[in-house]
């Protein structure tokens, strides 16, 4: 079968740009609308998406404070959105983030386990070890904890997670009325995980789904992020401004996942885009202008600071002098360096750093006609730097439908983009394998050998 662009929908109801929420096509309301979130999601399914995904915090504050951030200070948790919408759709997938810092394995088990079998094998779970100070102080804590013990603990919870999933195998429930048999015990297994941060004995109480487990996604970009995706990663979120630190990471990771035994052609590396889109380049540049001219300068500021660890304010600074070096920090490191790289590169000010990343926070930020998005899209896909987009529309849900309804038919056009969707499951529609029981696969070659 021909390669094709894999595509996720990034799609907060508040809009991904941080003054969404005012543009007069936005529902002021949309982070918390349930029906607003319903319409993205069949937008999106329309569209031939592989997932809706939601990233997800801890805490509601950019930058150290509630001054900033306007829409994007409450939501909803994502698996109870998603558990609500996997029945009004039908093929796409919903990958919901949590937290390994701040999670036990069997609860997000268990969560992601009854998300899978209420959608039908369509859950992904994306692996985040949350880095912020103000997530700390929700949980018992004064202070984050470092950055090496973070990435620690989330390659053991990865790891628990994962032999939770396998605590019965697939054949396991009999539901033999007539015998009395619901299910065969020897098909029933204890995990008995005991390790440096968890011990887990198991089994999970919810069964395996169409699609054997969640799908798991992951976006670390730092060495410690690189070696987790690489190990346990599906799919990989990234965050590029250019097609050559896109092909040094795709590179990187595959060729990573092989030392590690793994097949590289399942991880798929989606890096994020924010498109802007026009019939023509000029009404895109126009659609951007305007929605920059809606930034609150306040929410600006916050947005840095958060970006670049959560310490670092920047009231009372020129805004149009440049960015001053940031304090020591355990927080998001690999997105401090692409923030401070954009503003190096471009010899941004301070206000137009925020404006620049306003949009999509590191991510790439296109400005174009559908061709010219196509065009950029294609480039990347067939140069190894990516094997999909997670696509950010900069508000909502008037970006969603110009990707919708403009570049979807240009990349089906070339021959880059499906048509209609694979199977029912997302591991069918990503291309990925069935994961097969670890407990049935060990016992079908101890009879191999026999």
């Amino acid at each position: 079968m021909t390669r094709q662009i894999k595509l996720g929908a990034f799609l907060p109801g508040g809009g991904q740009h941080i003054a969404a929420w005012r543009h007069p096509d936005s529902p002021a309301d949309g982070a918390t609308s349930f029906e607003f979130h319903r319409q993205l999601a069949r937008t999106a399914e329309r569209g031939l998406f592989d997932a809706y995904f939601l990233a997800d915090g801890l805490a509601i504050a950019f930058g150290g404070g509630i001054e900033g951030g306007n829409a994007k200070v409450a939501g909803f948790e994502p698996v109870t959105l998603f558990a609500a919408l996997a029945p009004l759709t039908e093929r796409i997938g919903f990958i919901a983030t949590a937290s390994t810092t701040y999670e036990e394995p069997y609860n997000t088990a268990r969560k992601f386990a009854s998300l899978d079998l209420i959608s039908g094998g369509r859950a992904g779970w994306n692996v985040v070890t949350t880095a912020t100070e103000s997530a700390a102080h929700n949980f018992n804590l004064d202070r984050q904890h470092p950055h090496a013990f973070r990435y620690a603990r989330a390659r053991e919870h990865v790891e628990v997670v994962k032999e939770l999933w396998d605590s019965f195998e697939d054949d396991a429930f009999i539901r033999d009325k007539a015998a009395g048999v619901f299910f065969d015990t020897g098909k029933v297994h204890y995990t008995d995980h005991r390790g440096e941060h968890f011990k887990v004995k198991g089994p999970l109480n919810v069964p395996r789904s169409p699609q054997g487990h969640p799908v798991i996604v992951q976006a670390g970009q730092s060495e410690d992020g690189r070696g987790l995706a690489a190990a346990t990663a599906e799919v990989i979120f990234t965050a590029h401004q250019h097609l050559e630190t896109a092909q040094e990471f795709y590179r990187d990771i595959k060729a990573r996942a092989v030392g590690l035994g793994r097949d590289p052609s399942h991880v798929l590396i989606m890096p994020g885009v924010a498109p802007f889109v026009g019939r023509t380049e000029e009404e895109a540049q126009e659609k951007y202008d305007r929605l920059t001219s809606l930034i609150v300068e306040e929410d600006g500021l916050a947005l840095i600071g958060g970006l670049t660890g959560g310490e670092l304010d920047l009231r009372g600074h020129d805004l149009d002098g440049p960015l001053p070096p940031p304090p020591p920090t355990e927080g998001m490191k690999s997105r401090q360096a692409l923030i401070r790289q954009i503003a190096d590169e471009n010899e941004f000010s301070i206000r137009e750093l925020y404006q620049w990343i306003a949009t999509a926070r590191g991510h790439f930020t296109i400005v174009g006609s559908a061709t010219q998005i196509a065009d950029v899209l294609q480039d990347w896909f067939e140069n190894e730097a990516a094997d999909g987009f997670n696509v950010l529309p900069p508000w909502l849900p008037t970006a969603l439908d110009d990707f919708v309804d403009l570049v979807i038919p240009e990349l089906q056009r070339r021959g880059l983009f499906r048509t209609a969707y694979e199977g029912r499951t997302l591991r069918e529609n990503l291309g990925l394998p069935f994961p097969l029981n670890a407990h049935a696969a060990a016992r079908a070659a101890a009879h191999a050998a026999e």
